[in-house]
């Protein structure tokens, strides 16, 4: 099994990830600096000031879900 999804990833870059799974992100607006960092991983990109996840952004998120449960508890 490949790694190259395998981000460690902070509980902010979590959320921000989480938030934007669905086109709107709720009305909950994404702290600049965060998105930004997952911009430089390639997790994101933005279009026309939206940001919105790549299909690597996609793949870290399903494979990082377990870590998330993992912050929850």
């Amino acid at each position: 099994m490949s790694n190259d999804v395998d981000f460690d990833l902070s509980p902010d870059q979590w959320e921000a990830l989480r938030a934007l799974r669905n086109p709107l992100p709720n009305g909950r607006l994404l702290k600049a600096y965060v998105v930004e960092g997952l911009v430089k991983l390639g997790l994101v990109v933005v279009n026309d000031g939206v940001p919105a996840m790549t299909p690597t952004g996609r793949k870290v998120l399903v494979r990082g879900s377990c870590r998330l449960l993992d912050l929850v508890a």
